[in-house]
């Protein structure tokens, strides 16, 4: 079933315009979140990005768009699926049909899909650059809008290198996030991670695990401008999205990384995410 504003229809009756402007021109936003027990998981982040992206994109924020409201909405497709599994939904906000570059209105429209998670932290993860094509340093990077062309080709170039990701680079060649998530970098106790001017998502995991960091007495974290150079010389690195939380990488290029303080970091993250 998917919630199409806020009715529930069957997959096979959904019926997008071919006037739709996400599909046209990448003019929507969207979150994924993790349903775990019933519970989307750090909803309340989730839902705040949320209404600052469209914000940003100058698109009118409903009345009823409240925290509750779209809550409800997520739940209302997860009680279509099985209970006791770990599902992710896909909450997608538009701008309404109408338009060339310039919209006709500035209302929206929303779609929620809900599927059950499949995907589990892999014991050996291989990832490389991507430098093909850059990602812009800009603010508009920061945002989860529905123009994400450059993470499915460089997705694609991982598939066809025997990858399982690859790491995006910025104008000025500087690491900015992977495929799907941020990235973090471990030398000795100090923990990296690229700044948001670097052009990375502004990531719920990345800001629960910095979080974390931030309160641990043994670790500094830096959030700054990475070079590829010191992800060669890093002792480890993971990956960090809605989904996974944390990925550890073990493998790049011909460096081999441990993943001691990552596995200890993703099980602090479940402990909040139970608790929060």
């Amino acid at each position: 079933m998917i919630n199409y504003n806020g009715n529930l229809i069957n997959t096979s009756e959904v019926n997008i315009s071919h006037e739709n402007r996400a599909f046209k021109f990448g003019d929507g936003v969207f979150e994924t979140v993790k349903i775990q027990n019933n519970k989307v998981v750090f909803w309340e982040d989730h839902y705040f990005r949320l209404m600052a992206s469209m914000r940003m994109l100058r698109m009118k924020i409903p009345m009823e768009f409240t925290l509750e409201f779209l809550e409800e909405q997520i739940l209302k497709v997860v009680e279509t699926n099985p209970i006791n599994t770990i599902l992710r939904a896909r909450l997608s906000i538009y701008r309404k049909d109408g338009g060339l570059y310039t919209p006709t209105t500035n209302e929206v429209d929303f779609i929620i899909d809900v599927k059950t998670v499949t995907y589990q932290t892999k014991s050996t993860y291989t990832i490389d650059l991507y430098k093909d094509f850059y990602n812009f340093s800009g603010l508009l990077s920061t945002v989860k809008t529905t123009n994400r062309m450059l993470n499915t080709l460089a997705s694609v170039f991982a598939q066809e290198n025997d990858l399982d990701n690859c790491i995006l680079l910025n104008e000025r060649k500087s690491v900015v996030e992977a495929t799907n998530g941020n990235i973090f970098i471990i030398k000795e106790n100090i923990i990296k991670t690229p700044a948001l001017s670097e052009g990375c998502i502004k990531g719920i995991v990345r800001k629960k695990i910095m979080e974390i960091i931030e309160k641990h007495p043994d670790y500094t974290l830096e959030e700054t401008s990475i070079s590829p150079f010191e992800i060669q010389k890093a002792d480890e690195v993971f990956i960090t999205n809605a989904i996974i939380g944390i990925q550890p990488v073990t493998n790049y290029r011909k460096k081999t990384f441990s993943t001691f303080i990552g596995e200890k970091l993703q099980n602090s993250l479940k402990l909040i995410s139970i608790t929060s």
